[in-house]
């Protein structure tokens, strides 16, 4: 599952005048507020009167009553991180979004109006509406009038799956709105709406096509090449390039976009969190093949028990294509691929079906455990849920795993009498790297060698440990504590204005 964004805002607005400027920007600071409004029709959404069970803390006996539970309590959670003497209005609505049976679009949200030149702010740089408000002291969109859509002027626009779990929609995992975090196979809606928040909060490159690397004109009408920066330019350093963002050209910032591991954030407040990073976890490789035995890097799953470094693994064996699956791993192995990966560790190649899939599919051949590996250049973090999944799975690079499955078969000759040569695994960690950070302790942006769009770039990288809210993938172990040492959201928003 990809946590889908906006990648435009849909308006685009300038404050040049100064009038308020004095008396707003005295205003002393004061606890934010969160106003949710919802335009879902009646008998939909959070009009839905379809009677549920109260579960895990959220005592809704109807299921729109406990979807605004889960909205009212992500949005105090952030309320009491955040300091604005402006409502934080958010317009929050339930939509069919695009899915099939194994994977689905979430939901998305974003700033929907951004701001450049107003008091308070840098000029000539945009700002998302919340946090132009902030800054300026008094809300931006008074005396405009509304577009005609009833939130025209709101800060924030909000879109979940209205559909998720059913049959043609990642079938069997719905929204788990309970608050107490216990989703099992099911998403966790509280962590999908805090994440998503945060990026209508301002956690976003906002004004830059990752595409094209061009930038939204003053004006707001298109991208250019002389667009304006958006305020997360500022602290955004590409370590090939030795470039910040601001002073690259926008065929510069395209090439940054995708250049795997090398995009730091510099803001002092995530700089100095960012010593909550682990090492680096790795997959040890033992095996006499030449030039195979050493640290591998991975990402764990989002589902299934979590990783224990250092610990145990297996010896690795690589399931042959079976006929008419879909991809590697996508049907129930034949009796040939369970007798070879029984007690096992399975190395399964991405494609065709989810993550989960695959290594359910392993587990019930009798994997001890699954390298899922990427079937394009960069990193993957498998994404997904199955609460039935008890095998610890993680994800790898396609070379590394092209050079895995090549060394299983290399190794036979390399055994005793009667016994085949094997490559033999464990988990482990690299004490001479970090976790999600450059060598400079700097934590990193999201930047895969193929563009994820809406995503790249304004996401922390999967790379990161323990895993952070603000990555591509809502991981299991997630909480709601957005600070050092559980996590860098707040920081990096600190680093922005707020």
């Amino acid at each position: 599952m990809r946590i889908m964004k906006n990648s435009l805002p849909r308006f685009t607005r300038s404050l040049l005048v100064t009038a308020c400027a004095l008396t707003c920007l005295s205003a002393q600071a004061v606890t934010a507020v969160i106003a949710i409004t919802s335009r879902d029709a009646p008998g939909v959404g959070f009009n839905d009167t379809t009677p549920v069970a109260p579960v895990g803390g959220n005592n809704g006996t109807t299921l729109g009553a406990q979807r605004m539970n889960v909205y009212r309590y992500v949005a105090d959670i952030w309320q009491q991180s955040l300091q604005s003497n402006t409502v934080i209005n958010v317009s929050a609505g339930w939509e069919a979004l695009t899915c099939t049976s194994n994977s689905a679009v979430l939901g998305s949200a974003g700033a929907w109006n951004i701001w450049h030149d107003f008091p308070g702010g840098v000029p000539g740089t945009w700002y998302p509406q919340a946090l132009a408000n902030k800054l300026y002291g008094a809300d931006l969109t008074v005396g405009n009038p509304d577009d005609g859509s009833g939130y025209g002027n709101v800060d924030i626009k909000t879109q979940f799956n209205i559909n998720l779990g059913k049959a043609d929609c990642l079938a069997g995992s719905s929204f788990y709105l309970g608050l107490d975090g216990n989703a099992g196979s099911n998403v966790n809606f509280v962590e999908t709406l805090l994440h998503e928040l945060g990026h209508g909060l301002g956690f976003s490159v906002l004004s830059v096509s990752t595409s094209s690397g061009k930038r939204i004109k003053a004006d707001g009408s298109d991208y250019a090449d002389d667009g304006l920066p958006s305020i997360w330019e500022g602290f955004m350093f590409d370590n090939t390039a030795q470039k910040s963002w601001l002073t690259m050209t926008s065929l510069e910032r395209k090439a940054s976009a995708i250049n795997p591991l090398k995009l730091a954030w510099t803001g002092a407040n995530a700089v100095n969190g960012a010593v909550m990073l682990k090492p680096l976890p790795v997959v040890k490789i033992a095996t006499s093949v030449p030039g195979v035995s050493g640290l591998y890097d991975y990402n764990g799953a989002a589902f299934g028990p979590a990783i224990t470094s250092p610990g145990a693994l297996g010896t690795l064996a690589v399931p042959a294509a079976q006929s008419g699956e879909a991809g590697p791993g996508c049907n129930a192995f034949n009796t040939a691929n369970t007798m070879a990966v029984v007690g096992k560790v399975a190395i399964i190649s991405r494609g065709g079906c989810t993550f989960a899939s695959k290594v359910k599919n392993a587990q019930n051949a009798g994997a001890v455990g699954v390298l899922l590996a990427n079937n394009v250049a960069g990193v993957i973090a498998p994404g997904g849920a199955d609460g039935t999944i008890t095998i610890p799975s993680a994800g790898i690079t396609m070379a590394d795993g092209n050079s895995l499955k090549a060394a299983v078969t290399a190794a036979i000759p390399y055994g005793s009498r009667g016994k085949a040569g094997t490559v033999t695994s464990s988990w482990g960690t690299d004490a001479s790297r970090i976790a999600g950070a450059d060598s400079l302790g700097r934590p990193l942006l999201y930047t895969p060698s193929v563009l994820a769009s809406g995503s790249s770039v304004s996401h922390w990288d999967v790379t990161a440990s323990p895993n952070l809210l603000m990555e591509p993938n809502i991981n299991a172990d997630l909480g709601t504590i957005l600070v050092a040492p559980k996590d860098l959201t707040l920081p990096l928003l600190k680093d922005l204005g707020w």
